[in-house]
């Protein structure tokens, strides 16, 4: 057998693995859409909210639709902070679907939570974890409560999925392949600028046995989400004038930029005060998330800690928290560190289902209007 027909086979087995747990991740998707609905008949009877009208292209969805579909030039300019590859890949393979750009954006985010999902399972494995918390890892992102945006329009997919493939190739000390998927990361989303930092841990990890041709391909891995990020920014500023836009469009909705652990503690007493339905929801999340990163830094290489830490510390650097549990999965050495907490049946099962309800849950909410994901 060649090379490339064993390539195609394990990508076919690892395809397998990890698709009961993509399905059922969808399955609950309409779960909580239904449930959606039949909350949004009772309380509102034929006056449903827009998100649950608009289904998978709910929220920022609808943003990258217009994106798709219209250009970033006839949108105000609140839409260049969402960055290009996503929607505009979308637009060039609906040219060739009489410019369907709905189902092309579904169809992209759902193949890539694929990748997400292959990509967390070979990384596992690859650390030497074996076979059980490989598959443990994918159900946990597959079914983690915010992940039902994986499903959704968004660029989530593309984001994680060339994140985990940045962490794959690093490990294994790809270079190349590294500096694609930073390219990837850094056209995908704002956060794509943090795997500079995971990138240039694995670099100096290995630098000094390094050739002079190898230090160039780790170079390009340090640097390929600048390059990614950088030529967005570049046209943003040919075109506004103003290199800084898609950052500076976050500060109307994200509020100022606080101090992580004043925020945290802020968040404390908005638990029981008159934000406990607000703000005061995303704390337990919070308490959750920083508790998971301490541990990741004991269990894991320092890279994983360092990403983690650096996607968590944007979100908690935000007055408003929205988003947040988002942010989360983002952040996915903290779900790799839950997998490794999971070793016993019966608290794997019981945590798998507490993930489960809360998919279904936020998803609902989120098609009522009432969760910003």
């Amino acid at each position: 057998m060649s090379r490339t027909a064993r390539r195609g086979r394990a990508l076919i087995d690892e395809l397998w693995a990890v698709l009961p747990a993509w399905i059922v991740a969808r399955v609950l998707l309409v779960a909580a859409f239904v449930a959606a609905y039949a909350v949004a008949d009772r309380l509102t009877p034929g006056a449903h909210p827009n998100q649950l009208t608009e289904g998978l292209i709910a929220w920022d969805g609808t943003w990258y639709h217009d994106i798709a579909r219209l250009g970033y030039g006839a949108l105000p300019q609140e839409g260049l902070r969402f960055f290009p590859l996503y929607p505009l890949v979308a637009r060039a393979l609906s040219l060739g679907v009489d410019g369907l750009v709905n189902p092309v954006l579904i169809v992209l985010a759902n193949l890539a939570s694929l990748g997400v999902a292959i990509g967390v399972r070979r990384l596992v494995r690859n650390e030497g974890l074996g076979e059980a918390v490989a598959s443990r890892a994918v159900w946990l992102v597959m079914l983690f409560p915010s992940a039902f945006v994986l499903a959704w329009a968004y660029a989530e997919a593309f984001m994680l999925a060339a994140a985990i493939g940045a962490f794959v190739a690093l490990r294994r000390e790809r270079w190349w392949w590294a500096a694609l998927a930073g390219v990837i990361a850094g056209l995908s989303r704002p956060l794509g600028l943090v795997l500079v930092l995971p990138a240039l841990i694995e670099v100096l990890r290995t630098w000094r046995r390094a050739s002079a041709r190898d230090r160039a391909g780790r170079a390009a891995a340090v640097a390929a989400p600048l390059v990614g990020a950088g030529v967005y920014l570049l046209w943003v500023r040919s075109v506004y004038g103003d290199a800084l836009l898609p950052y500076r469009a976050q500060g109307p909705l994200r509020g100022e930029v606080v101090n992580p652990l004043a925020r945290l503690w802020e968040g404390l007493h908005q638990m029981v005060g008159p934000e406990r339905l607000g703000d005061g929801l995303h704390i337990p999340f919070a308490i959750g998330f920083v508790v998971l990163l301490v541990i990741t830094f004991r269990k894991w290489p320092a890279s994983y800690g360092v990403y983690a830490a650096s996607v968590l510390l944007v979100a908690l650097g935000a007055e408003n928290l929205n988003s947040l549990e988002r942010y989360g999965l983002n952040a996915f050495p903290l779900v790799l560190t839950l997998a490794l907490l999971c070793r016993d049946e019966r608290v794997e099962r019981s945590v798998l289902t507490i993930c489960a309800g809360g998919f279904v849950a936020l998803g609902s909410l989120a098609w009522l209007g009432a969760y910003v994901p």
